[in-house]
């Protein structure tokens, strides 16, 4: 009488199947036990966590204020996780006086300084953690460590700390983000670097000037889209130089900086823009010559109702409303371009501006003749064309373009 094992060990194959089939049994229950207790312990950690987030929540001002000793939770790891978080959610939806307290409270507490460290010294996703809790903080001194990360030779940490300079929204850390990308060149993608800078460069655009000057390639597409997003009328002059440029990033630039700029220079350099190949070029220039509210942009403006493009159109027909004073003149020339889509644009923005009433008043008091009064009066009820008008043919958007 042999063992059990001796019998199966005689059974040939059959007995690796069911040995087989015993060991998926054993591991199958192995794994359920691991679920189970794993999900148990979730349970009760979860549970002690929300309860301690209450208690901390009933003392939150007596927390952030001092008068709580810091001691109390500072030196627990548990409870210390549970206010950093708590602090740093509040910052997402704080105001400028309660930042600044949550600020003070983080400093003062030590909790800034240990994510300093922390991003200095850790490696793996444990400094990205402190990376990221880093540039919520919106800290000032948190900006040499969150630079530092910057030259990691991991592509994850390097976007970490590349958000956390984005979120401190200062130029300091945008003089960090342009060194760094002057050293290195582009070793992350576009769109983070891009938001990075519209964010850190918004407060002093003209930080940007002398790296789109030597930015190539790429990079100076990226520089170019930034700048225009953060663009001022105190940079108009200075941008000038781009009004010829390559890259419609940069021209579109050029026509937002000078769009406040009321000098004859900025006026001519907006006509030309608004003739550009490209059509949100063409968009900014037209924007920025309506906010002009120059007379002499009338002709541009007209030429602006028969673009391609839906938007520029209801831009230059906003613009042609501004001059309130002369709308029967407009009105008569925005018929005589025989552009229904340029008419329909202009008769929305006159609806939306709460004109109608005003131009029927301004025809009834006019000197021109009935035929030519009844005829404008037509075009304005029914909002299209005359019959005897020949309609222009539609403008077919280029390839490059949305029609929209």
């Amino acid at each position: 009488m042999g063992s059990i094992f001796e019998k199966l060990w005689r059974l040939g194959p059959a007995a690796f199947v069911f040995k087989a089939i015993i060991a998926a049994i054993a591991a199958d229950g192995l794994l359920l036990a691991f679920i189970f207790i794993r999900r148990t312990y979730r349970k009760r950690f979860f549970a002690r966590r929300d309860k301690r987030v209450f208690e901390l929540r009933q003392q939150w001002d007596a927390l952030i204020s001092g008068r709580m000793s810091y001691d109390r939770w500072r030196k627990k790891a548990f409870d210390r996780r549970i206010v950093e978080a708590m602090a740093l959610d509040a910052f997402e939806a704080a105001g400028p006086a309660e930042s600044a307290r949550l600020l003070k409270f983080m400093r003062v507490s030590g909790l800034i300084e240990k994510r300093i460290f922390e991003a200095q010294h850790l490696r793996g996703w444990r400094r990205m953690r402190a990376l990221v809790a880093l540039g919520r903080t919106r800290a000032p001194e948190g900006v040499p460590a969150l630079a530092e990360a910057l030259r990691d030779r991991h592509l994850e940490i390097r976007l970490a700390a590349l958000r956390g300079l984005g979120r401190t929204a200062c130029p300091q850390a945008a003089e960090e983000i342009l060194a760094w990308v002057g050293e290195s060149g582009l070793t992350v993608p576009a769109l983070p670097l891009q938001s990075a800078l519209i964010q850190c460069c918004a407060e002093r655009p003209q930080l940007l000037l002398p790296f789109v000057k030597q930015a190539e390639g790429p990079l100076r597409e990226i520089m170019g889209r930034v700048l225009g997003e953060v663009a001022t009328p105190a940079l108009g002059l200075e941008l000038l130089q781009f009004v010829g440029d390559e890259h419609e990033e940069l021209r579109a630039a050029a026509a937002r900086a000078m769009s406040h700029t009321n000098t004859g220079m900025a006026f001519d350099a907006l006509s030309e823009l608004a003739e550009d190949r490209t059509w949100f070029v063409r968009l900014r220039a037209i924007i920025g010559i309506g906010s002009l509210a120059d007379p002499r942009a009338i002709p541009t403006l007209l030429k602006g109702l028969t673009d391609s493009n839906r938007l520029v159109r209801l831009r230059a027909a906003e613009a042609l409303v501004q001059f309130r004073a002369v709308m029967v003149p407009v009105f008569q020339q925005v018929i005589q371009l025989a552009d229904r889509y340029g008419l329909h644009a202009y008769l929305t923005a006159i609806e939306n501006a709460g004109l109608r009433e005003k131009l029927e008043l301004q025809l009834q008091n006019s000197n021109m003749g009935e035929d030519e009064l009844r005829r404008l009066q037509a075009v304005l009820h029914i909002g299209s064309l005359p019959p005897e008008e020949p309609e222009r043919a539609e403008a077919a958007a280029s390839p490059s373009e949305s029609p929209l």
